[in-house]
């Protein structure tokens, strides 16, 4: 069966379903595999936070992952399509697709068709249906509708948290890199994924805090009083599967205890966990203690903050990160007596339209900092790469060390994922940032008399803090966002590297439609689903302002026969987006700690100071053309 085959058959599987009912497959029709499935009901929203729907998550992975052959696989989907809840369906089936070798060059449907409600306002979706209805006999093009107004500060924000292509991004990584990952069952080594978990929302956090500069907005306010009262927000999303709208939430509301978890339990994973990092150690669930070195630290405190199923503790150190996301899902219904939706956090598609999201996941990255500054800070010899010299960086676009960003018109198709009653097309038009085409020439003098291997590492971050303040290196490397990383032979003496921002190993070029996958692209041996959860390239730089925002950019070079831990000629599967996804069913491709070297605390007073031979520095104008 070739690939493509294989893909039209799968593809079928993740159609229309928002319009399933809830009438089930009797039990003895059902594959004996498949008789405990269906415990979470149709229509209720599914979280892979929530320990119990994730329990049920697993147990339907295990069979799924488990089945004897593709075609086995395809009939236990198909009847599992008709059993259990819509949203667990679509994440199981996903994660099981990513990792089944029988699926590898398979491409996922994009979440935002398979489920166009959790990304468009509930308004432009009841627009499009009356539209559709009203002229069947023709394509439908509407355009979304505004969640807010200028009432609300955080509305600024509303174009880079209610993004599709973002949110999508943090679906699929919780695909790639799912909580209950099992490697006894699968063989399959999920390298360093408690670290990436830290990484990757670290990034996100960043990459928030540029954009509310961008915008003439402090950095934002940790999370860190489980007592406080938060701010409000309203997300204009319905539920198509529940006919209930994703709640609001009202301002003044805070944390309430849940049947499942309450807030003394969260405080006191706090506090153990912060105690753990005092004492360098973490006592393992058997009686030992694991230490929070430097070389495993950052993955330990990740598995055990997420509470992934490699928590060296889970009953000691609970589940912090996971449980923080569905109570703040929960708080305007906590006992759920009046059978309310909850709000977005408790899903991985929605929860970064919240502002509180970026705030919580800030009040996470503290605990991470805490540990990191338990760590010496880089010296010099740490950072140097011997007989190399970075020249200079720039910005090549249509003005040197200038890049100018703009929003752009897309188009979202809605009828694979809701059945309007025509054949004919049904889009939404919405807008999005976008920055102009750009490139970095990178000089490099290399005056060792031999090639050497580089690793090539790009950051940008701002010069500037909110007052206008010139950001000290300790202020700002938590606001540096990488931007690409990697590999390059450096010839002896000058080299001249040429490197596309398209080619980032941060973001994904292209997201394959369900149209596009229909024919017959984005199915190939060499492609990964892994590439699917890489960062948007549309939304590789912030926003920036109009008069042009200063930002700096950081260029370092680093030892490549050093940093890779499968040597200098090993081939990466998926380098599409290397440094938020990995490489698949390999060891991550960098021993560097991850968001090195700004991922310590920098004893540098200035840049100057800070500064080695083998890294540069430009300034760096985003100009915003609204």
């Amino acid at each position: 069966m070739t690939i493509k085959e294989k893909a039209d058959r799968i593809l079928a599987l993740f159609e229309q379903l928002t319009s399933l009912t809830k009438r089930q497959l009797p039990v003895d029709q059902r594959d004996p595999r498949l008789a405990e499935a269906g415990r979470l009901p149709r229509g209720t929203l599914f979280s892979c936070f929530h320990e119990k729907h994730l329990k049920e998550a697993t147990e339907l992975f295990v069979i799924l992952y488990s089945a004897n052959d593709f075609d086995d696989f395809i009939k236990l989907a198909t009847q599992a399509r008709e059993i259990v809840n819509e949203g667990l369906y679509v994440y199981v089936l996903s994660v099981a697709v990513v990792h089944r070798d029988d699926c590898r060059g398979i491409t996922l449907p994009p979440i935002q068709e398979v489920f166009p409600d959790r990304f468009i306002p509930a308004e432009t979706i009841n627009l499009a249906a009356k539209e559709a209805k009203n002229h069947p006999g023709d394509d439908i093009v509407v355009e979304s509708e505004t969640t807010g107004n200028i009432m609300d500060p955080e509305y600024k924000l509303a174009y880079f948290r209610e993004d599709v292509k973002v949110n999508a991004h943090h679906w699929y990584w919780h695909v790639v890199y799912p909580a209950n990952w099992d490697e006894g069952l699968t063989a399959k080594v999920k390298d360093r994924k408690g670290e990436l978990f830290y990484y990757m929302h670290q990034q996100m956090s960043a990459r928030y805090d540029c954009e509310r500069l961008s915008n003439g907005l402090n950095r934002m306010v940790p999370f860190h009083n489980f007592e406080e009262e938060l701010e409000g927000y309203a997300p204009h999303l319905t539920s198509l599967v529940s006919g209930l709208h994703y709640a609001s939430r009202p301002q003044g509301l805070r944390l309430c205890d849940l049947p499942d978890v309450n807030v003394q339990n969260m405080e006191r994973w706090r506090e153990r966990i912060l105690e753990a990092i005092d004492l360098q150690h973490v006592h393992a669930a058997d009686g030992s203690e694991l230490a929070l070195d430097e070389a495993n630290g950052a993955n330990i405190l990740g598995t055990l903050i997420e509470a992934s199923s490699s928590s060296p503790n889970k009953a000691f150190y609970g589940s912090l990160h996971n449980w923080g996301h569905v109570m703040m899902a929960r708080m305007h219904d906590p006992d759920t007596r009046f059978q309310e939706n909850p709000g977005v956090m408790s899903d991985t598609s929605t929860s970064l339209r919240d502002p509180i999201f970026y705030r919580w996941h800030r009040f996470v990255d503290n605990i991470f900092q805490q540990f990191k500054a338990t760590l010496h800070s880089y010296t010099p010899e740490d950072l140097s790469f011997r007989g190399i010299k970075v020249l200079s960086a720039q910005v090549n676009a249509k003005q040197a060390n200038v890049v100018t960003t703009f929003m752009k018109n897309d188009l979202l198709d809605l009828s694979h994922g809701i059945n309007f009653g025509t054949g004919h097309k049904v889009q939404v038009q919405y807008n999005h940032l976008d920055h102009e085409p750009f490139s970095l020439i990178i000089n490099v003098e290399n005056d060792t008399g031999a090639a050497k291997h580089a690793t090539i590492r790009v950051f940008l971050g701002p010069k500037y803090d909110e007052l206008g303040n010139r950001l000290v290196p300790d202020e700002q490397r938590r606001l540096m966002i990488e931007l690409d990383k990697f590999h390059k032979e450096l010839a002896p003496g000058k080299n001249v590297i040429n490197r596309n921002a398209i080619e980032s190993s941060v973001t994904l070029a292209h997201t394959y439609t369900f149209d596009e996958l229909k024919a017959g692209q984005g199915a190939s041996e060499d492609s990964s689903e892994y590439c699917s959860c890489g960062w948007p390239e549309n939304m590789l730089i912030p926003k920036g302002t109009h008069k042009g925002m200063e930002f700096e950019l950081f260029v370092m070079a680093t030892d490549y026969t050093l940093d890779n831990p499968e040597g200098a000629s090993v081939k990466t599967i998926c380098s599409d987006a290397v440094s938020y996804c990995g490489a698949k069913d390999q060891k991550y491709p960098d021993k560097k700690p991850m968001g090195f070297p700004f991922d310590r605390p920098i004893v540098a007073r200035s840049a100057e100071e800070l500064l080695t031979e083998n890294m540069s520095l430009t300034d760096v104008k985003i100009k915003f053309l609204g």
